[in-house]
């Protein structure tokens, strides 16, 4: 339902638009580019807890999942519920450095098609934020806590020429992107947008 993303300078957008042509390969080339800290399911929102569910590929990517099934809790109420459990877990958070500074892929992601190639991302202080956040919330299995690789996708899954294309697009240099970060994004994946920010 919703995560909690960094928001990306305009150089990372650029970069992705100037790698396009080498992604022709792949079947899904990302349009939307995002950093996602952590993610939130329905239960992190109404305050009742659930097994967690299933997710499709998409949800490994911040897509909504589909829960036709489960009454939806009201969107102003749950994203009202979610600043207030993130209110102490961001006290004491400063603005940090994030860097991206190569390429990488997953030649055999955890969820959905692959390979997946991404933009590797370098940032201790994101690091030590997620495992604070999957302490309270607890991580998404396969994609969180340990597993944590915190990237930006740029496509994934695709022909055999994607796959023989990942060792040249790892291999291409990229000139550095640094920045710092003021604000988090509470990114609603139901609508694909961001609902609030949270300074630091």
């Amino acid at each position: 339902m919703f995560s909690l993303n960094v928001p990306l300078p305009p150089a990372v957008p650029r970069l992705a638009r100037d790698l396009r042509p080498a992604l022709a390969g792949f079947d899904r080339v990302r349009e939307r580019h995002t950093l996602v800290g952590k993610r939130f399911g329905v239960d992190d929102v109404s305050g009742e807890r659930r097994p967690a569910p299933d997710r499709s590929p998409d949800q490994a990517s911040g897509q909504a999942p589909d829960r036709a099934s489960d009454p939806a809790p009201d969107r102003t109420a749950a994203l009202a519920t979610l600043r207030r459990a993130l209110r102490p877990l961001l006290d004491g958070v400063d603005p940090f450095d994030v860097a991206i500074r190569r390429i990488g892929a997953f030649d055999r992601p955890t969820q959905g098609p692959g390979p997946v190639v991404y933009l590797a991302v370098e940032s201790e202080p994101l690091d030590r934020l997620h495992r604070r956040l999957c302490a309270a919330f607890g991580p998404i299995e396969g994609i969180e806590g340990d597993d944590y690789v915190p990237h930006v996708t740029l496509a994934r899954g695709g022909t055999p020429a994607a796959a023989d294309a990942l060792d040249a697009l790892v291999r291409t240099p990229i000139d550095p992107i640094e920045w710092r970060v003021h604000e988090l994004e509470l990114y609603d994946a139901d609508f694909r947008e961001v609902a609030g920010r949270v300074r630091l």
